[in-house]
């Protein structure tokens, strides 16, 4: 099949951008040292190619994920790095062998964790992202408590997600020591021998802890290319161009693609399209401007501003070599993880 055989709106993967920016993660963070996020890519077939790269330890942001992720014999050492207060379905998780670690910061999240069957937690830390977790000094009681329920407590986990795309590194990295600290001196009382945090836009500046939870790495956006993260875009989505007009009375000529709202992640901004300036995007259409117009017809490859929702909106990606309509799929992947 060649990428002119597809139906778009397609999402489309480049298989030489992807192997790229894993080889490159796994040189900087090696093996252990990274937890591939999963949420970014809800793909088995990619969190495989993770694994292939030494990365057995997964972070996953819903049961289904750990589900998914466990079926698909990548069950290792899943932690899903969200509160829930019902963990049912992750206990029959664990009774099928594989291993999963649940985050918790309050005695319902507790609870649930013992009641569904969970054995091993973290203590989730709020290090300075107004989200969940609990406060550095009550980390430690709160532990002893956990340990008390019959838990086993690995260690603490805390997300500096404010910081990921702050366009200044070096104030990107200063902030990020001032939450590592509260995480450390948090993992001071908790013990034990994970320090899990992290992500792609701190993935470097993050010395702290014992693993990343990295995920947006492997396909990329242009909201983490705009913070100065090198990591090669790996993603996009192909679109036909189904209508435009010609300049005439002083307005611009512009051009109308078949991938909207209901395509891309919207809220980091819209989407790009190479060469040209996109106006805005409605439910199935996105109008852009640009010098020559394109044909009704046409092909273009558009770039997502966020790439998690953009990947969560589409059932499949396909994995193609080359740039052109006449490049060739390589593989279809199920996005087999979306879902709750």
């Amino acid at each position: 099949m060649r990428v002119a055989d597809l139906t778009t709106p397609a999402l489309l993967v480049d298989a030489g951008a992807l192997e790229a920016n894993l080889t490159d993660m796994a040189a900087v963070l090696p093996g252990p040292r990274l937890r591939p996020h999963v949420k970014a890519h809800k793909t088995t077939a990619l969190a495989a190619r993770q694994a292939a790269h030494g990365h057995h330890g997964f972070t996953c942001a819903t049961v289904r994920e750990v589900e998914g992720m466990a079926a698909a014999g990548l069950g290792a050492d899943l932690l899903l790095a969200n509160e829930v207060l019902d963990a049912r379905r992750l206990g029959a998780v664990v009774d099928t062998g594989a291993r999963v670690t649940l985050a918790i910061d309050s005695a319902e999240t507790l609870r649930a964790a013992v009641d569904g069957g969970v054995r091993e937690v973290l203590v989730d830390v709020n290090i300075g992202l107004p989200r969940c977790g609990i406060a550095p000094d009550r980390a430690g009681e709160f532990a002893d408590a956990a340990r008390s329920a019959g838990l086993t407590v690995r260690g603490v986990m805390g997300y500096e997600g404010h910081l990921q795309m702050l366009a200044d590194p070096a104030e990107r990295a200063r902030l990020t020591t001032e939450c590592t600290d509260r995480l450390l001196a948090a993992h001071a009382d908790v013990g034990g021998e994970v320090i899990s945090g992290g992500g792609t836009g701190t993935h470097t500046m993050n010395t702290a802890c014992t693993e990343i939870q990295a995920g947006s790495y492997a396909l990329m956006d242009t909201a983490y290319t705009a913070a100065g993260l090198t990591f090669r875009q790996a993603l996009t989505v192909l679109s036909t161009v189904l209508s435009t007009t010609a300049p005439a009375g002083g307005m611009p000529g512009w051009a109308v693609a078949d991938a909207g709202l209901k395509a891309f992640g919207m809220d980091h901004g819209n989407p790009t399209v190479p060469g040209g300036d996109v106006w805005f995007c409605s439910d199935e259409h996105l109008t852009f401007a640009a010098t020559p117009l394109p044909r009704p017809g046409d092909r273009i490859r558009i770039v997502p501003a966020h790439v998690d929702p953009t990947v969560a909106l589409h059932e499949r990606m396909h994995v193609v070599d080359g740039d052109g309509p006449d490049a060739e799929v390589l593989d279809t992947w199920a996005v087999d993880l979306r879902g709750w």
